[in-house]
């Protein structure tokens, strides 16, 4: 499936994995209202494309994404909206939680690389990932409130990823911090210092999600996400019957198949 043209990233697919790159690195990968919609028009391509199994999301020059672009916000202008007008502000704002919710419900496993600047939107980023690595020395904060603003749209993401309390320290001081702390918050799953150690443990996590068959994977990805947020039997129900319609499918023949013969399964290994 070909992908949409876009200003603000850089994109490829190769082996089953869409890669893609943030490409603003004149202001460290700032979110613009045009990167929110070139983030969603990607991940609505690839919606139904059970070939592309992963995303890999990373940022050129070194940074992941520093937040919303309040340049631009401030050149649009904060005046209040005429009466019977939309607000402009609130609905750029509300754009940056629809934008999450479409990364974070993807069927394709979402990988997210953090370096550099982690902050605000970008944050956001990481915690709507389903597997995130972290450099060393990448920066992470949420520090909306020091500039007089809420983190009105990623606030809810972070209580999903790290905690409420977690997410009231970090949220309520500004404070920023490095991957270690990432990772020992769950924030991330896997830490590097080099561009050989990421590329030898993001090779290794992709093959373990290649070797996952793809429509399980979206399956079960969309029975997690409804954990907690759905009464707990109506989540059940409907995993049965998601549970069913994968047994008589063509993956679970395949799968216990290949199991039984002792080899791997043929989506193991797309072209």
């Amino acid at each position: 499936m070909p992908l949409p043209e876009t200003k603000t990233l850089l994109t490829r697919i190769e082996g089953g994995v869409l890669h893609v790159t943030f490409n603003r690195p004149e202001s460290r990968n700032s979110m613009s209202t045009e990167m929110l919609s070139d983030i969603e028009a990607v991940f609505d391509a690839v919606a139904a494309d059970r070939s592309v199994r992963a995303v890999v999301l990373r940022g050129a020059g070194g940074h992941f994404c520093s937040g919303a672009d309040l340049k631009s916000m401030l050149a649009g202008g904060m005046k209040p909206p005429a009466p019977g007008e939309p607000d402009a502000v609130a609905n750029m704002n509300r754009g940056f939680g629809t934008m999450l919710r479409r990364v974070q419900n993807a069927p394709q496993v979402v990988i997210a690389v953090c370096e550099g600047a982690v902050l605000g939107g970008g944050f956001g980023l990481a915690c709507v990932s389903d597997i995130g690595f972290a450099h060393v020395n990448a920066k992470f904060g949420l520090p909306e409130t020091t500039r007089g603003l809420p983190p009105a749209q990623i606030a809810p993401f972070v209580v999903e990823r790290i905690g409420l309390t977690q997410a009231r320290r970090l949220a309520l001081t500004g404070a920023q911090f490095r991957g270690a702390e990432a990772l020992r918050l769950g924030l991330v799953h896997e830490g590097f210092a080099s561009e050989e150690e990421l590329q030898t443990k993001l090779g290794e996590t992709i093959q373990k999600v290649l070797n996952c068959a793809p429509e399980a994977n979206a399956v079960t990805k969309a029975i997690l996400l409804q954990a907690g947020k759905v009464d707990m039997d109506v989540v059940l129900d409907a995993a049965a019957a998601k549970f069913a319609a994968c047994a008589r499918g063509p993956e679970a023949p395949e799968g216990i198949t290949a199991f039984i013969q002792k080899r791997s399964p043929k989506w193991a290994n797309p072209n």
